[in-house]
């Protein structure tokens, strides 16, 4: 057997677990001496079979891999553990006594990522085991870094989307989703509805309670906004203290109901926030699509945010459907068959 030439200084590529995979005792004794004097520790499997349910256990860092074993041979074993997603990158260097480059592509193409041959040469085998932790290790690395990336740019994602204050869907959000559920209403010809909601008089708890106060309600009023909606729904901040509710393949009624029962909750529920408790109400415009005067999303919006100011127009804590006869009985006409709700668009201070 070659001699060993001077062991090199120690490194973090002198720590790992080897997996010593040989249908011989002898030889694995002969690798696993050697190995742990090297700094590694090994386990060992005596068939092509026994390796692989060690691996699926507990994947080593490197397997050094007989190529010629019964049943199922090193090929067979490097072809199984390369092929399964689940496992981590795991190098394997195949050990044989056939120097042939047929054997050496067969091994390669099976998934080995390094050859040795027999006898061994142990200098060689502890740069190779040297060189394979290496890339093990960049690989790892390399993993680590990507995992954080994709881990930042969810947490991006997820702030870009998010209102900070309730961690509802934000105001540009709640604008891109609506145009998708709008095209799919259109294209499935199912109905969609949009709730938009406040609360009364919520100027005067800043004023009166302090912003704190202020924003324990906002975060109140948004999970029971989050509470009554169905998983397909989607709620949102549209700002300030007004909130939208997307509610694909429901009628006007169907969201008028949604919208009152909120609205009962929210009469009932109170506030609580440090040094205090506080009621309120709130009101609500609702409006869907189909409708002869709802063309596109900017026009849905639009007439359930006239709904809404019908609703704090006509005295609160109410529930208005647009173009119904509580509606029509509170607007004047801009010269087109729409009807737009008096005072529309200017609503905030009477809010």
């Amino acid at each position: 057997m070659p001699a060993e030439t001077a062991p090199a200084k120690a490194t973090t590529a002198d720590t790992g677990k080897i997996l010593v995979v040989d249908d011989h005792e002898d030889n694995i004794e002969v690798l696993r001496v050697r190995l742990e004097h090297w700094g590694y520790e090994t386990t060992s499997a005596r068939s092509g079979n026994e390796a692989l349910e060690m691996v699926r256990r507990e994947p080593p860092d490197l397997i050094l891999l007989d190529v010629m074993m019964p049943e199922v041979s090193g090929i067979d074993v490097a072809r199984e553990i390369k092929g399964d997603k689940s496992l981590p990158f795991i190098p394997i260097i195949m050990q044989t006594a056939l120097d042939s480059t047929e054997n050496k592509v067969e091994g390669l193409e099976a998934g080995a990522d390094d050859y040795i041959t027999k006898p061994i040469d142990f200098a060689e085998l502890r740069a190779r085991v040297r060189s394979m932790l290496r890339i093990k290790r960049l690989q790892e690395t390399l993993e680590e870094r990507e995992r954080e990336l994709l881990e930042f740019n969810e947490r991006l994602r997820y702030m870009s989307q998010t209102d900070a204050l309730t961690g509802l869907d934000n105001r540009r959000h709640l604008n891109d989703r609506i145009e998708e559920m709008f095209a799919h209403a259109q294209r499935l010809k199912e109905p969609f509805a949009v709730v938009m909601c406040d609360l009364d008089k919520f100027k005067s708890v800043n004023d009166t309670h302090g912003h704190q106060a202020g924003d324990e309600v906002l975060k109140q009023f948004a999970a029971i906004l989050k509470d009554e909606a169905r998983e397909i729904d989607r709620v949102g901040r549209y700002g300030g203290e007004e909130f939208m509710v997307l509610l694909p393949g429901a009628t006007l009624k169907t969201a008028g109901r949604f919208a009152d029962r909120v609205r009962k909750r929210i009469e009932g529920h109170t506030f609580t926030f440090p040094g205090g408790t506080l009621q309120r109400t709130a009101s609500f415009g609702v409006s869907g699509w189909p409708h002869e005067l709802v063309e596109d999303c900017d026009s849905l919006v639009r007439t359930a945010d006239d709904a809404l100011y019908v609703a704090k127009e006509t005295g609160r804590n109410r529930v208005i459907e647009f173009d119904s006869d509580e509606f029509n009985a509170h607007h004047v006409h801009d010269g087109s068959d729409a009807p737009v709700a008096t005072g529309s668009n200017g609503g905030a201070a009477a809010r």
